[in-house]
């Protein structure tokens, strides 16, 4: 069956389509137009379930009602959580979200943010990956509200929310530290991003301070764990010396658990454990793993408060934001030493 258009509906009733078009969006009575005419085009409608193009609705009120969330990997826990509660807050708004992964493809982002271009979304909400500076100007320079999250582009003048990435590096670092773990190794995915970057200098400064070795693996950022588990593998091999290691994201630390078991090494006995991005998987490891929490209700809270703020703001010269939250440092017993007994004299 043929779907009807306004121009149908206006025909088969002998009224203008401009008439059909006031009353299916609620301007009837701003126009004075009759009860009626009203209840009859009401009640046609009715009958032959016409729908309205949302697109060409969008296009008409220059308003689609929709918000395009853009992450690394919807897959991901942090992500799927993050992605979960802002799209509660956004319904409540009277928005929907349509999310995507970028997989961290910077061709691959460019082409979805012209799927949501020409989708008519209201707003952008992305965790960027690397290159995409030209785009997101764009949308900027075209009155777009664009928020950022997890990490920001420093060229690009937007708002973002992010945590204190080389805070909470260093503080996990620094607690291996005074743990008395010497010989910390530092694995994650390689990455110009700016959390990424803060990272590794926060585990890095820790280690300076104290006069102490890094030992660094980046890995190529990959969805498939084998692709991960193999340069890990050969890492944790050749730097036999190791007495603990700190992941950089909870991705990279369920691999490296798996890689630890495989190599039937004890936690903490014969190397300690630290992860970024706290995950119920580390919890449930024997130790249970000491992780960085992200605040992720904070997270997610700031990043719609601030894109609504944006879309109900007729101004596009609100000066840009740049929200820095704090995490917590969960210790749990991955990196631990076992206090040795005391030897008792009689």
């Amino acid at each position: 069956m043929k779907k009807l258009s306004i121009v149908d509906i206006a025909n088969h009733l002998n009224v203008s389509k401009t008439t059909i078009s006031f009353i299916l969006n609620g301007r009837a009575q701003e126009k004075r137009i009759g009860k009626e005419l009203v209840e009859r085009v009401q009640k046609f409608v009715d009958e032959v379930g016409y729908k309205p193009n949302s697109l060409a609705k969008s296009l008409r009120t220059g308003k689609s009602n929709i918000i395009g969330l853009m992450v690394e990997d919807i897959s991901n826990p942090f992500f799927a959580s993050i992605a979960r509660l802002i799209e509660d807050r956004a319904y409540k708004n009277g928005y929907k979200i349509i999310y995507c992964s970028t997989d961290n493809d910077t061709e691959k982002t460019r082409e979805l943010i012209n799927m949501f271009r020409d989708r008519h979304v209201d707003g952008y909400i992305i965790a960027p990956p690397e290159g995409i500076e030209d785009d997101i100007s764009s949308l900027i320079k075209d009155g777009m509200p664009v928020v950022l999250f997890d990490r920001h582009l420093p060229k690009v003048n937007t708002d973002f929310v992010e945590i204190d990435n080389l805070f909470s590096a260093y503080n996990a670092t620094m607690h291996l530290i005074q743990q008395g773990y010497k010989n910390i190794g530092y694995i994650t995915f390689a990455s110009n991003q700016t959390q990424m970057q803060a990272r590794l200098k926060g585990y890095k400064d820790a280690l300076e301070e104290n006069n102490l070795k890094p030992f660094i693996k980046e890995i190529v950022f990959s969805r498939d764990e084998e692709l991960i588990m193999g340069p890990l593998n050969t890492f944790l091999k050749k730097h036999k010396n190791l007495d603990a290691v700190f992941f950089g994201t909870n991705h990279v630390g369920t691999c490296g658990l798996k890689v630890i078991n495989s190599l039937g090494l004890n936690v903490p006995d014969d190397l300690a454990v630290v992860s970024f991005d706290d995950y119920d998987v580390f919890k449930l490891f024997s130790p249970p793993v000491s992780a960085i929490a992200q605040p992720i209700e904070a997270i997610a809270d700031s990043v719609i408060t601030v894109l609504l703020n944006k879309l109900n703001t007729l101004s596009q010269h609100i000066s840009s934001q740049s929200i820095i939250l704090k995490t917590d440092f969960h210790i749990r017993g991955s990196s631990k030493k076992a206090e040795k007994p005391v030897a008792v004299t009689q």
